[in-house]
């Protein structure tokens, strides 16, 4: 009985580690809160994306940033960023995403919730999302900054309150445009940063090769905002 109850033991703890692994990329493929003390590593590269992180000060959890090349406009993927209904679909482990206030044309509160398996209990997050675009090099930056308070925690859901990430999209030649994701996330709820850093390159290489095949749809491509001006092409 007790060498039954010795592997049963050890079967638990292994099941609870490999959901962690599972989910744990998902909470870092959502931005830096500390200043960088340290040089970009390189993670991964593969299918023209290259993911990459660093160690900042005043914490133990590691930016992360994510870098890819895609040919088409600047108002077509702050079209996509801005369709936050679409995103179970696309981004990694997303299960929920809306807007809650439309501030502007360029600015808006969002909510999202992030799908976790058992027994991690689900995280969620609030956002103020702003838009803004240099008018001489016309590069775009959204950036998301967080609002845990905002609107009331869910039951059964761990409120993200360290999460700030940012898009910088540069227009370059023959219609390409580099798209950098920036991102530094605590997932909360006492879970290890080792682990967190371990497990945190796939979520964003995922986000970011399925943001380049979306942003190719004809309602992205049509779209276009009377703040974002194109670069153009000589």
């Amino acid at each position: 009985m007790d060498k039954y109850l010795h592997h049963t033991n050890h079967f638990m703890n292994f099941r609870k580690l490999f959901n962690l692994f599972v989910f744990l990329p998902f909470c870092l493929s959502l931005a830096s809160f500390h200043c960088i003390t340290s040089e970009w590593t390189l993670k991964k590269s593969s299918d023209g994306v290259t993911v990459y992180n660093r160690e900042v000060d005043n914490s133990l959890i590691k930016e992360l940033k994510a870098v890819t090349q895609i040919k088409t406009t600047l108002s077509s993927i702050i079209a996509l960023l801005n369709d936050r209904e679409t995103y179970p679909q696309w981004v990694y482990k997303c299960e929920k995403s809306y807007m809650v206030k439309k501030i502007s044309e360029s600015e808006a509160i969002y909510y999202q919730d992030v799908s976790a398996p058992w027994p991690i209990d689900n995280r969620d997050f609030v956002v103020n999302v702003e838009v803004v675009q240099n008018s001489k090099t016309k590069v775009v930056t959204q950036s998301s900054t967080c609002i845990p308070d905002y609107i009331k925690k869910l039951e059964a859901h761990v409120r993200i309150t360290e999460f700030k990430a940012s898009w910088t999209l540069t227009p370059i030649k023959n219609g390409l445009v580099n798209c950098e994701y920036q991102l530094l996330v605590d997932p909360g709820g006492n879970l290890p940063a080792w682990l967190v850093n371990l497990a945190a390159v796939d979520g964003p290489f995922e986000t970011i090769v399925n943001l380049r095949e979306w942003v190719l749809k004809d309602k992205y491509q049509k779209t276009t905002f009377p703040f974002i001006k194109e670069l153009e092409q000589k």
